[in-house]
């Protein structure tokens, strides 16, 4: 019974880390947005052309596997 409670903690702790990591992607992306418009609007493009700023790239994962949950095995 208490392995069984050790488990589910496990799988909690788990599910827990995969959406802070899905939040953090989601608030990185949408600051790079807002980044990136502030660098094609006027007047702070003029500003922007200034000090070298340029766009960036959202965060993106390119190949498959990567996308694919952690396999935890015991």
């Amino acid at each position: 019974l208490k392995a069984n409670t050790n488990f589910i903690d496990l799988q909690e702790q788990l599910k827990a880390v995969e959406e802070d990591i899905a939040n953090a992607r989601k608030y990185y992306n949408g600051s790079v947005k807002n980044l990136n418009n502030k660098i094609e609007m006027f007047p702070s493009s003029i500003v922007a052309g200034m000090f070298g700023f340029t766009k960036n790239p959202f965060f993106e994962i390119d190949i498959p596997q990567e996308r694919e949950n952690v396999k935890v095995s015991f």
